[in-house]
């Protein structure tokens, strides 16, 4: 027997032990079920059937009949002794002597259950009690000191083959839990059929369950510490999950390790162009048959990538791709941060989707949520009975603004979840990088709470430490194991150093949201042109920390919701001035100093706010003035791509010179960019008024000849074709601006054009 259970003098199961077994609250199952060796006799086999009129062992070679079992307990509990001699002997799972005299026993028979049913159906099944332990020693070791850097390799479920036999394994974190149990079709949901092994060391419930394959739906069932029924739990690790509002997770395989790509390094480089368009898958097209569907992962890379290739833009930033049980939280209300959303497919569609946007020159960044998690019965809320994912105290595990619990960043078992998570989109589904979701709620304790509110950290402080070093490990693991990705920080405060590397007492992201600019330039821009001119400083501010960050310039969703309207709708004027006011940021914006992110929609000047529930107005583009505006951002993007000096020097102070910045009567800002030799200068010259410029003398840096390459106002776009006459200007050697040489030039109204420099 093993130590747990309790036998009569004949070597039969206590009642006790069989009342525990059949109420699914016996804190062992696997010492009372599956084969346990008596010397002398044999095996003692016990089996939980509920609904079974009967029992047998059965040769698994030939089926011959190797014992008949005894039903003890009308509702499913059967024990029966198989003998020492039953033939087709394989290595035992418990070979336990009943005392430290007695000789250890011969092997136990390779046996199978053949189980007659009430209604008189039967079954031949594999026991999952006569399987060892799923976990190894390294593996639980580990996990329990949360240093194992790919846990989903061990946790959840995984199908595989073990003593020839085809099945499934589980294994979940619950350390307080009294009794874990894998429940699903394959067992009819019932707790009793399938108790887990509990791993005391490190908390864990494991078991092999034979016959189970992919496609299975699958939850656990768990009784808390307090002996109380939990809702069903989904499997934090699920790998793959059912369409809402159905929660189930589904048994899936593992993908496969997606090879680094020297070349995806190189078109993340911090010198590299990147212009980023952002989208939600559901709600950029639509089927055209059904408006009420989404897309399929394969029909948005038959769409998607190469729109995405026309427009110019380097990489795609997929708001959230987890699975989510609330359309209108878009996706940042997570309860299956390892599976891809059912919404679209099955996860491997997504890995296409990738793959197809890799090939085309694409990269891929996904939003990734590690902030917050919902409170939805099913996750990780109170997971075991207990604050397990997340801090019992909600003043450190509650978030007001989001009504969602905050991960205890703290425990190494959580974060080992979380830094294992951004491993498994990097490497298995090949995503170029993670954009972090409100790392400024992460930062601060006191985040939008008021006094008494919060706890301070262990110094008395405000910032949360656990976090912080949580971020610091995990951008260290990505740079470590995944050189190739790049990580962005959307941090909203002045925390500094977001984009430095840990040694330097930095977070270690590689870039970081600018934020400021993006309030700084939309006030600036929803304002009449008549009162600009007080508030010019909006437009340089940004040059003065510019430098500070490895920064993206980000024109994202959130500009575009809760009342606030389109980007369109924000600029001020008649409807002609409405657009140049638009083209001429986006101008502003492809010249300024940081990488490029656009929401879908604001390609096109969408004039609606964005709604998820539906699809983006493409028919806007039968009309001139927005077909003009994409247009707009397509060149700018092509643009962006092949000028070097729009892009080497994004993050150093060398690649940009002001030539005006304080010309606020009139709304007029220029200044140069330069690549990295300084050998290709672009001039970028911007007037936010309806007022045209004849004859504007512009100090410049270098003598020669600068060629109009972008003009917002140019009637391609829909502008009122104003420019430079001949597209160019030749310098002449008259001072201005602090330059000894200088060019004469024409400038539109509500417009932004870049000049290039030729010897």
């Amino acid at each position: 027997m093993k130590p747990g259970a309790r036998a009569a003098p004949d070597g039969r199961l206590a009642l006790a032990d069989i009342d525990a077994i059949v109420q699914a609250r016996h804190a062992d199952p696997f010492s009372v079920l599956g084969p346990h060796a008596q010397a002398g006799c044999g095996w003692w086999l016990r089996t939980m059937q509920p609904g079974a009129e009967s029992v047998e062992a059965v040769d698994a070679a030939d089926g011959r009949r190797l014992a008949v079992l005894d039903c003890r307990d009308r509702r499913g509990f059967f024990e029966g002794l198989l003998p020492q001699d039953g033939g087709n002997a394989v290595g035992a799972v418990f070979p336990v002597p009943a005392s430290p005299s007695a000789s250890t026993p011969a092997p136990c028979p390779r046996y199978r259950l053949r189980i007659v049913w009430e209604g008189g159906s039967s079954t031949l099944s594999e026991d999952a009690y006569r399987f060892g332990p799923v976990l190894g020693d390294i593996d639980l070791w580990l996990l329990g000191e949360g240093r194992h850097l790919r846990p989903f390799e061990v946790l959840g479920a995984h199908e595989r083959v073990v003593d020839d036999v085809q099945g499934s394994s589980f294994a979940v974190w619950a350390p307080n839990a009294r009794r874990v149990s894998v429940v699903g079709d394959f067992n009819h949901w019932d707790g009793r059929r399938l108790p887990m092994r509990l791993r005391r060391e490190a908390g864990l419930w494991e078991i092999f369950v034979p016959g189970v394959r992919s496609g299975e739906r699958y939850k656990y069932e768990i009784v808390g510490p307090d002996g109380r029924l939990l809702p069903l739990k989904a499997d934090p690790y699920a790998l793959q999950a059912e369409m809402r509002p159905a929660t189930a997770s589904i048994v899936a395989p593992l993908p496969p390790v997606q090879p680094a790509a020297p070349g995806r390094q190189r078109a993340n480089a911090l010198d590299a162009p990147i212009a980023i368009y952002e989208v939600h898958l559901g709600s950029w097209r639509r089927r055209s048959d059904d408006a009420r569907r989404w897309l399929s992962w394969d029909e948005l890379a038959d769409t998607l990538v190469p729109y995405a290739v026309d427009m110019g833009f380097t990489h795609l930033e997929l708001m959230p791709v987890t699975e989510h049980p609330f359309d209108g939280s878009w996706g940042y209300q997570p309860t299956g941060l390892y599976a891809a959303t059912a919404r679209h497919g099955d996860p491997s569609g997504l890995r296409r989707l990738v793959q197809r946007a890799h090939l085309a020159g694409i990269g891929v960044i996904c939003d990734w949520v590690p902030a917050h998690f919902p409170a939805d019965a099913h996750g990780l809320a109170r997971f075991d009975g207990t604050a397990l994912y997340e801090h019992a105290d909600p003043r450190e595990g509650w978030h007001p603004d989001w009504n969602t619990h905050i991960y205890n960043l703290g425990r190494r078992e959580v974060a080992n979840f979380l830094v294992g998570n951004a491993l498994f989109w990097l490497e298995r589904f090949g995503v170029d990088g993670l954009r972090v979701d409100a790392v400024a709620s992460m930062l601060y304790r006191d985040y939008s709470r008021k006094p008494g509110e919060w706890v301070p950290n262990a110094q008395g402080g405000r910032e949360n430490l656990e976090a912080i070093a949580f971020l610091r490990q995990l951008n260290q693991v990505i740079g470590r194991e995944r050189p190739q990705a790049v990580s962005f920080a959307e941090e909203s405060t002045a925390f500094p150093a977001v984009s430095r590397p840990p040694e330097m007492g930095g977070l270690g992201f590689h870039f970081k949201w600018n934020l400021g600019w993006m309030n700084d330039v939309l006030g600036y821009l929803s304002r009449d042109p008549i009162h600009r001119r007080h508030h010019h400083q909006a437009l340089s501010f940004g040059l003065v920390y510019a430098f500070t960050e490895n920064f993206v310039l980000p024109l994202s969703h959130d500009e575009v919701v809760h009342g606030k309207g389109s980007l369109l709708g924000r600029m001020p004027g008649d409807r002609w001035q409405r657009f140049a006011n638009l083209r001429a940021l986006y101008g502003f914006m492809w010249g300024h100093p940081g990488k490029k992110l656009l929401f879908m929609g604001g390609e096109f000047a969408q004039e609606r706010e964005w709604n998820h529930d539906a699809s983006l107005d493409w028919h806007l583009l039968g009309d001139p003035l927005h077909a003009g505006v994409l247009r707009t951002v397509r060149d700018l993007n092509r643009l962006l791509v092949s000028r070097p000096a729009l892009h080497e020097r994004d993050f150093t102070p060398d690649g940009f010179e002001w030539i005006a910045s304080d010309d606020a009567e009139r709304s007029l800002l220029s200044f140069v960019r330069r690549s990295a030799g300084g050998e290709q200068l672009m001039l970028v010259l911007c007037n936010f008024t309806p007022q045209v410029h004849t004859g504007l003398r512009l100090g410049v840096p270098r003598a020669g000849t600068w060629v109009e390459r972008f003009n917002s106002d140019s009637e391609h776009y829909g502008g009122s074709n104003v420019g430079t006459p001949g597209a160019a200007a030749r310098s002449e050697a008259v001072h201005s601006h602090g330059r000894s040489d200088s060019v004469l030039l024409t400038v539109p109204p509500l417009a932004t054009v870049m000049l290039e420099w030729t010897p």
